[in-house]
């Protein structure tokens, strides 16, 4: 499993400077972590986010510049609010999974969220199941024709729970095209046990998010669905990790993502999964 991180490593640089440091940092694969559709004011010069709308073979390009394969693309939507024309959502995922296939990338990421609105909040558990498998129909098809993994991540009320995404799954008629990315830190912040959440989709699981969280966020647990990047390397905190990644060290993941923030940090994950890794190999020899 080789490990990579997100194209987001210092606050408002382009693209181009995010990929510098990951090269700089030892790294080989990165997420297309930030997108949108159409044009973006500004993004040219202060954002890393690419354009859903863009010519996907300059996005190659720009990768191929510092060496790094892109492993995933994030395609995080509000699947629980209502359709609107300035939500991230159905639309965005498809382009995101057409970008995916023409570049031959094999796993778009998304997920539902906590919901924006007050309509999304008062759902009951039936129609989030409903709406969220509503909105990935289309795209699982088109993921489908497209020989695209579609990735449900925990970040929202039902993806944080391993019986949520078993319900949209199976909403879902267990399409072929539907998986999940493991994300270490947002299950167990939503509530989930990690360990169990990977033994459980262990066969579909195509792409992990690694992050570890310190002992103060437990107050959190349950109360919240989801964080954006861990502040402490791997290891250092509450999470399991080392038990996640004996599950899954020989699923056949071939990519993962370090969700942490600062060098130091990324660095630090990195080493410490070559640690998982080598004591993995060793305790397999000795036996």
């Amino acid at each position: 499993m080789k490990i990579g991180c997100f194209a987001l490593i210092d606050p408002f640089h382009t693209l181009d400077h995010q990929l510098a440091r990951i090269q700089e940092l030892g790294f080989d694969c990165a997420d297309i972590t930030d997108n949108h559709p159409g044009g973006l004011l500004g993004g040219e010069v202060f954002d890393a986010a690419v354009s859903l709308d863009g010519n996907p073979f300059d996005i190659k390009r720009l990768f191929d510049r510092f060496g790094l394969t892109i492993s995933s693309v994030a395609a995080h939507a509000h699947l629980l609010d209502p359709t609107h024309p300035a939500r991230y959502g159905t639309s965005e995922i498809m382009k995101a999974l057409k970008l995916a296939g023409m570049l031959d990338i094999k796993y778009v990421i998304t997920t539902e969220h906590a919901g924006m609105t007050d309509w999304a909040r008062n759902l009951s558990y039936e129609q989030r199941i409903f709406t969220i498998a509503e909105k990935l129909y289309e795209p699982l098809r088109l993921a489908g024709d497209l020989g695209v993994k579609l990735l449900f991540e925990p970040h929202g009320p039902v993806s944080d729970t391993i019986q949520g995404i078993k319900d949209v799954r199976s909403a879902l008629g267990d399409d072929p095209a539907f998986g999940v990315c493991l994300d270490t830190g947002n299950s167990w912040l939503g509530g989930a046990d990690p360990v169990a959440m990977a033994r459980e989709f262990r066969d579909i699981i195509g792409h992990v998010h690694w992050k570890d969280l310190p002992k103060e966020m437990e107050a959190s647990r349950g109360k919240i669905t989801g964080c954006g990047f861990s502040s402490i390397a791997l290891g250092e905190g509450v999470i399991d990790i080392a038990g996640v990644y004996a599950v899954l060290r020989d699923a056949g993941i071939a990519h993962s993502t370090l969700e942490i923030a600062g060098a130091d940090n990324l660095t630090k994950s990195a080493a410490y999964l070559g640690k998982l890794e080598e004591q993995a190999a060793a305790a397999t020899v000795s036996a």
